[in-house]
């Protein structure tokens, strides 16, 4: 009787290559494909009948977009998580949640080996391997392409032999596209000084006129755009669809790998930049000074949890206990002009701003204090630094 295994299979060289090579091992390979956001119903079937024409005998399409968002897009967007202040995590927040969908069907179909298409040179391994290591210690784990160390030239001559001589050719960019964004690789994300050129991005610039979209929250979630309500997911797809014709979202990320060195990867993430900037501004008006001191801390670790595959760890539960929380009167419509290549939030409502005219104006007028009262809180709060000048001058030269 063949031995059983899960492949986590994407339709891409590496894992099309780990379907016959598992195959001769002996295994009775079961794919399963895992969709966040980046795949159609189009590009699913294709996925599945390359799977099943290289020698998978079951293949499963499991839609994980829903829960994707709940447990970890949510928590994103209220934290503002920006990775060293720029990368949304379009990318690297997806692969624990495709890693625990696919530990749900090895257990549901009592596999007792489990597979990928991971390289030993990035992160991915790493995020995949840690839920079967904590959840599934007693499934084993097999990554051909590392474990062997396989390039693509011998997996294309691989297939080539074995009759399934699709289109490899090597494209110029590497692309990983989900609901969060689209991460992009390529020769000048490698050297410190190389930035991508305009046809590397998947979305071409073709909206020259700019416009104003509106989007609407409700306890920190996007529950609409442009006075249509949606769910979340959806809300996310219209700002996608509205503004990728502008080209916005684009950037460079910069930052340190979970197997210790520095990587950088070009990403398009329309969507999910506007709605954290848009989000973050409705925060400015709707929390308090110290609300916001603190989800900058939490935020920052919380994002740096779920990038380098610390998803599991329980300080990830509390951390998002307290960002949900802060959330109960992040309430209200933001306003944001697009234009190629840019963006700007213009402003926002809300019935629980905190930049009530009763009490003052910035700048102009105030109505809940005086000039004396000015004038007696500066004393107090100059106190301790009148102290620590008065004694530094006296000791001046000790």
């Amino acid at each position: 009787m063949k031995k059983k295994i899960v492949l986590a299979f994407s339709g891409g060289l590496d894992t099309s290559f780990c379907v016959p090579f598992l195959k001769e091992k002996g295994f009775d390979v079961h794919t399963v494909f895992v969709n966040t956001g980046g795949f159609s119903a189009e590009e699913e079937e294709a996925v599945k009948n390359r799977a099943l024409m290289l020698g998978a005998s079951v293949h499963k399409c499991i839609d994980a977009v829903d829960e994707y968002y709940k447990k970890g897009i949510r928590f994103l967007i209220y934290g503002n998580v920006l990775k060293n202040s720029t990368y949304p995590l379009s990318v690297s927040s997806e692969r624990i949640f495709q890693a625990l969908k696919v530990l749900e069907y090895v257990k549901k179909v009592k596999a007792g080996y489990v597979a990928h298409g991971s390289t030993g040179a990035g992160n991915d391994q790493v995020r995949f391997d840690i839920v079967f290591d904590v959840l599934a210690p007693e499934v084993k784990i097999i990554a051909p392409v590392r474990d062997h160390n396989f390039q693509r030239k011998y997996e294309i001559e691989y297939l080539k032999q074995r009759g399934f001589n699709y289109s490899w050719k090597k494209s110029r960019y590497s692309i990983n596209q989900g609901i969060w964004g689209t991460s992009i690789g390529g020769v000048e994300t490698l050297s410190s000084d190389g930035y991508l050129p305009e046809e590397a991005y998947p979305h071409k610039v073709t909206k020259k006129k700019e416009s104003i979209i509106a989007i609407d929250f409700l306890k920190g979630e996007p529950v609409g755009v442009n006075g249509t309500k949606m769910k979340p997911v959806e809300a996310i797809r219209a700002v996608e669809k509205l503004a990728q014709g502008y080209g916005v979202g684009r950037d460079m990320h910069v930052g340190d790998t979970i197997i210790g060195i520095k990587g950088r990867v070009g990403f398009e993430a329309a969507a999910a930049m506007i709605i954290i900037k848009a989000h973050h501004l409705l925060e400015k008006h709707t929390l308090v000074k110290d609300q916001l001191n603190w989800k900058d801390h939490i935020s920052s670790f919380y994002g740096q949890m779920v990038h380098e595959a610390r998803y599991l760890d329980p300080t990830a539960r509390d951390m998002e206990a307290f960002l949900e929380s802060t959330q109960r009167k992040v309430t209200g419509t933001v306003y944001v002009r697009l234009r190629p290549y840019s963006f700007q939030v213009l402003g926002c409502k809300s019935d629980f701003d905190l930049m009530a005219n009763s009490f003052a104006k910035y700048g102009e007028d105030n109505k809940s204090y005086t000039a004396q009262d000015v004038i007696g809180f500066t004393k107090v709060i100059a106190n301790p630094l009148r102290i620590y000048y008065n004694v530094a001058q006296k000791t001046k030269g000790q």
